[in-house]
């Protein structure tokens, strides 16, 4: 299928005027440009030979092959596991003192303020876990002692 555009797409000279298209639907979805395939389809042919050379030229100490190999081979670490010894947390108490081991490992230099921050989202929300419970057991100990006294009706 071809398109014509009108001749008032056009200048005085044949050029296409500024904001308006010689192809008005534009290039199909999905086609690519002929030489990105061109460009594929070489490395592909010549992959394994690349990566071969990049290989050898790492081992012989090129540090930017080096850096292009690692980068590849090894994705980059997001997180990582963060071990701290913190205190059995039962008690809202106890969440403080936790929270207080974490500030310290931070100061320290043990773990970064990132993880610091994640823990402490953490303790946070075990905190307020725990201040529900025991707000649940306060309620329930204050309705058990007004069905005792006979004043809840």
């Amino acid at each position: 299928m071809t398109f014509d555009p009108p001749e008032s797409a056009r200048d005085d000279q044949g050029r296409w005027q500024k904001g308006r298209s010689g192809n008005p639907q534009g290039r199909p979805k999905g086609t690519r440009h002929h030489a990105t395939v061109l460009a594929e389809q070489m490395l592909d042919q010549e992959a394994e030979g690349v990566v071969r050379r990049l290989l050898d030229m790492a081992l012989e100490g090129d540090a930017t092959a080096l850096r292009l190999v690692v980068e590849r081979l090894v994705p980059p670490r997001r997180e990582r596991p963060v071990v701290i010894d913190l205190p059995a947390i039962g008690r809202t108490s106890e969440a403080v003192l936790a929270m207080a081991k974490v500030v310290a490992a931070v100061a320290e230099g043990e773990m970064t303020p990132a993880e610091g921050s994640e823990m402490g989202k953490l303790l946070t929300a075990h905190l307020r876990a725990l201040e529900m419970g025991e707000l649940a057991e306060r309620i329930a100990a204050l309705e058990q002692r007004l069905d005792r006294q006979g004043g809840r009706g």
